[in-house]
């Protein structure tokens, strides 16, 4: 992934968005107010782009991951390592920083929240946002709002190991892949209201199929080898039908394929300067997993607006996205 390309600067770009995303509700400002959500006719923001980014690369390159693994037992081990770690140490060191913030009744080993926090969110299925008594006076009470995407991350992974028995068979693969993306598109474009109040495993039917596609047409396209289409032409044709999806509000009905499209397209077109971005370390899932905590205790101590809790956390989470990388993620990464 870090061969002349440029992924490793739009998943470091993709996380900027996310939190920057997040300043705005995190300080009261709804996130309609970003220029983006305003010259789009309200189609798009920072974070909707974000995420989308994440999953359409994590899509394309676990689809990889999985074709190159020798075992299934190996597949899975590379997906744990890359998860778990980091998670791990950013649960452990709220629970450390949390009880200095409490200001509920009674001792905070009593509060069976705080005890929970943990077991739920390295569960993942259990995801849970808030403890009691912290954050009260906050805007939004939750201690991590952004690790809620986690578990759909890893259910996708699941997903694809099941393609590991076929792995060979290219056009069985790129059958299923492009079946499984008309199956989402319908269900997104025309019964998502039937399926957006429904839940599996806590998971939210929307997202299931609007960050479930985006991810399966990454994997799709590294099944058609779609790198190999790379051009300026193609890249600039993309471009110019977003531009139109926008300006004419069919966005939404071309995302999945078109943005997706573009992504590939863009990370395989190197940019000088931006290719080797990734000497300097991945920091978009440190970036990613901190941000929202970080904020939060911005706004508890310093009560910022968003323009200052934009700048100051971004600082912040870009610090501890290195750090995560260095200290745990990268030496984590070894036992692959």
């Amino acid at each position: 992934m870090r061969k002349a390309n440029n992924f490793d600067f739009l998943r470091f770009l993709f996380a900027v968005f996310v939190v920057l995303s997040h300043a705005y509700p995190l300080s009261g400002v709804d996130e309609t107010e970003q220029w983006i959500y305003k010259i789009t006719n309200g189609q798009i923001v920072l974070a909707q782009i974000g995420l989308a980014g994440f999953f359409v690369i994590s899509g394309f390159f676990i689809f990889q991951s999985m074709q190159r693994s020798k075992s299934i037992f190996q597949y899975y081990k590379k997906r744990i390592l890359r998860l778990f770690p980091a998670l791990l140490v950013l649960l452990l060191i709220t629970l450390v920083i949390v009880p200095f913030i409490y200001s509920g009744l009674g001792s905070i080993l009593n509060n069976t929240t705080y005890l929970s926090y943990f077991p739920n969110n390295i569960s993942l299925y259990g995801f849970q946002g808030v403890i009691e008594g912290v954050f009260d006076t906050n805007h939004y009470k939750a201690i991590n709002g952004s690790l809620w995407t986690i578990r759909y991350e890893f259910t996708l992974y699941i997903v694809i190991s099941l393609l590991f028995f076929i792995k060979t068979k290219q056009k069985l693969l790129v059958f299923l892949l492009a079946s499984a993306f008309l199956l989402c598109s319908v269900l997104y474009l025309f019964f998502i209201a039937r399926f957006s109040g429904s839940s599996i495993l806590g998971m939210q039917g929307y997202h299931i199929l609007n960050l479930g596609n985006f991810f399966i047409v990454g994997s799709l396209l590294a099944s058609l080898k779609f790198e190999k289409y790379k051009s300026n032409s193609l890249l600039f044709g993309l471009i110019v039908i977003m531009t139109l999806a926008l300006y004419f509000n069919f966005y939404n009905s071309i995302k999945h394929a078109v943005f997706s499209m573009f992504i590939i397209v863009l990370g395989y077109t190197p940019i000088k300067g931006i290719k080797d971005f990734g000497k300097l370390g991945d920091a978009s899932y440190g970036i990613y997993i901190y941000s929202f905590f970080i904020q939060q205790l911005l706004m508890w101590f310093f009560k910022l607006n968003t323009i200052n809790l934009a700048v100051y956390s971004l600082i912040l989470s870009i610090v501890f996205g290195y750090l995560s990388w260095f200290l745990v993620e990268k030496r984590a990464l070894k036992f692959k």
